[in-house]
């Protein structure tokens, strides 16, 4: 029942977040310095990731490609297929939810510890607006993030393939650009904007109800990462059946 319940306050939490908004000057503000902190704060992590991944991808493929009646131009295919379906929307946001997920539990609960939120509210300011809604506005950028994880992805591919020897840069190229399919980039960045979505509210949610000291602001932050890595997984099954099953 208390899942069920935390669910519900989930629900309500975002459709306050929605009224009696904030004045815009103040929201330009909030909103261009969590854009800063959520999203070009996060791009380091993201290329470097990115990168390796596509390499691994690259190599694993070259390995396993032992026949020679198969063209190597499947391991750009390949490469290419696997960063832009899964790697880079979904195992790149599942990385965010620890990086910036544990952030914005951290900040929110340490506000609701020193009751800066119990302020906030005194002063009539509708503190979910306040706090979250610049985060989820911060967040609708993160398809940006995932089409700069998109290319580093492949170009690492590229490099590991070409400079280890496991093919040939026309090959990959040629890989690349077989049956390519320009859905799937859509798809991924519809997933990309739904997990932001999800990273920019769980969090959210586990730092503005939690209880108690500085400890438990700690035990929110796991808690919000398992849950938003578990919301992520179960989206990205139906969001993979109904876009396309």
């Amino acid at each position: 029942m208390n899942y069920i319940a935390s669910i519900g306050s989930y629900f309500i939490m975002i459709k306050e977040v929605f009224r009696k908004p904030t004045k815009w000057s103040i929201m330009k503000k909030l909103i261009l310095k969590e854009i800063d902190e959520l999203v070009f704060g996060s791009l380091g992590i993201i290329i470097f990731i990115s990168f390796f991944i596509g390499g691994v991808v690259t190599i694993q493929t070259a390995l396993n490609l032992t026949n020679p009646l198969i063209p190597e131009s499947l391991i750009g295919f390949a490469a290419r297929q696997s960063v832009i379906l899964e790697f880079a929307p979904t195992f790149t946001s599942i990385i965010m939810a620890g990086k910036v997920g544990s952030y914005i539990t951290s900040s929110i609960g340490t506000m609701r510890v020193t009751e800066q939120i119990d302020a906030l509210e005194v002063m009539g300011v509708n503190s979910l607006n306040y706090l979250v809604f610049p985060k989820i506005i911060a967040l609708m950028l993160y398809p940006f993030a995932i089409a700069i994880a998109m290319y580093v992805g492949i170009f690492g591919g590229w490099i590991a393939g070409v400079f280890g020897g496991f093919t040939t840069s026309a090959s990959f190229i040629e890989g690349i650009q077989l049956d390519f399919i320009p859905y799937h980039v859509t798809y991924a960045f519809i997933k990309s904007i739904i997990f932001a979505f999800v990273i920019a509210t769980i969090p959210s949610f586990h730092g503005y109800f939690m209880k108690g000291g500085a400890l438990e602001v700690g035990k929110a932050s796991t808690t919000a990462f398992v849950w938003t890595s578990v919301a992520i997984i179960i989206l990205n099954y139906i969001l993979t059946q109904l876009l396309l099953g």
